[in-house]
């Protein structure tokens, strides 16, 4: 017994040393497998904005700034003639139109399902809203080209244009003919895809208020909307605001959806009836049959995109933080 003690106490420093060697190992390749995978992060992301650069250098020392103001697209033209007004009008208009439909709806659905909402309809609707997000964009695309468009061409649009003709300022944003394909048909499309990132991140948030903060409202007479305007948007508007800017950035890039049913015309009109285009559908629509020129300037195109959706997530995160910082103060 004394032999076994002492051999088994001999043995002990050595398999504590091993066991700490092979926790240390483990615990280096976890750290730099870690690491690897967010510099990879930041490589790609560089790798696209060098390529990109490299692709939009031709039409940068071409057109120059110019490019920025000028309307015309003549890629056929000799020399070729390009501008990017009309993609990033298109962009601009469809993105904003698409916001101001989906964030009342996505807030006020989100709301219904935290705080109106039956318990046994809950969850139907919670399934109907993510089935939504699930949809491939060109299946919405196809259904905005073939029943959308023409529902509304044929019933909404003549309706509109009846109401605010001869109405100054409005009758110029409503201003006819009908169209099946035109910015106002592609910004309810992106309404409608984006409408699910809003209610879903909505309603989570909301149900992450303490339910005493909505129980003494409630005690001291408040209506549901009082409690939702007084308690519930100011205790979870960090999430809301970043699930609004979630579906922004959503909105500013989707390409298949907006191409079916923009109309791809690189024109200016002051009306959201008229055909349009935006930065991705024009890089979608061209790109195959490009070449020299007019590739690197829907390269350039694509660059402009890229910058234009950085700063608006960028300008996003300042505003998280000024509202984290000001709600920590």
């Amino acid at each position: 017994m004394a032999v076994q003690s002492t051999s088994m106490e001999a043995a002990g420093p050595y398999d504590r040393a091993k066991a700490l060697s092979a926790f240390k190992f483990g615990d280096k390749a976890f750290y730099w497998t870690t690491r690897a995978c967010a510099i990879g992060v930041l490589l790609i992301l560089g790798g696209i904005i060098l390529s990109l650069i490299a692709g939009a250098w031709p039409a940068m020392r071409e057109y120059g700034f110019s490019f920025l103001w000028t309307q015309r697209w003549a890629p056929s033209a000799n020399p070729p003639v390009l501008g990017a007004v009309g993609p990033i009008y298109g962009t601009l208009i469809t993105s904003v139109i698409a916001m101001c439909i989906a964030i009342p709806v996505g807030i006020g659905i989100a709301v219904f399902l935290t705080e109106l909402c039956p318990q046994w309809l809950r969850r139907p609707i919670g399934m109907a809203i993510e089935l939504l997000a699930g949809i491939p964009s060109i299946i919405y695309g196809m259904w905005g080209f073939f029943v959308l468009g023409p529902f509304l061409a044929n019933t909404f649009q003549p309706f509109m244009i009846k109401i605010f003709d001869g109405v100054p300022v409005l009758g110029a944003i409503f201003a006819g003919p009908p169209s099946y394909l035109s910015l106002f048909n592609a910004s309810l499309i992106l309404a409608i895809m984006v409408l699910p990132f809003i209610t879903a991140i909505s309603r989570d948030v909301f149900a992450t208020v303490p339910p005493v903060l909505k129980e003494a409202a409630y005690g001291l007479g408040c209506t549901t909307w009082e409690v939702v305007r007084s308690v519930v948007i100011p205790y979870t508007r960090v999430g809301v605001i970043g699930g609004v800017m979630l579906a922004l950035g959503r909105a500013l890039g989707e390409t298949m959806a907006v191409t079916f049913i923009i109309g791809n015309s690189f024109r200016i009109s002051s009306s959201i009836f008229a055909p349009g285009t935006t930065i991705s559908a024009a890089i979608a629509s061209e790109f195959a049959e490009s070449d020299g020129l007019h590739q690197s300037g829907l390269m350039l195109l694509g660059l402009l995109l890229f910058v234009l959706t950085f700063f608006v997530l960028a300008g996003a995160r300042l505003m998280l933080m000024r509202l984290e910082k000001k709600a920590g103060g």
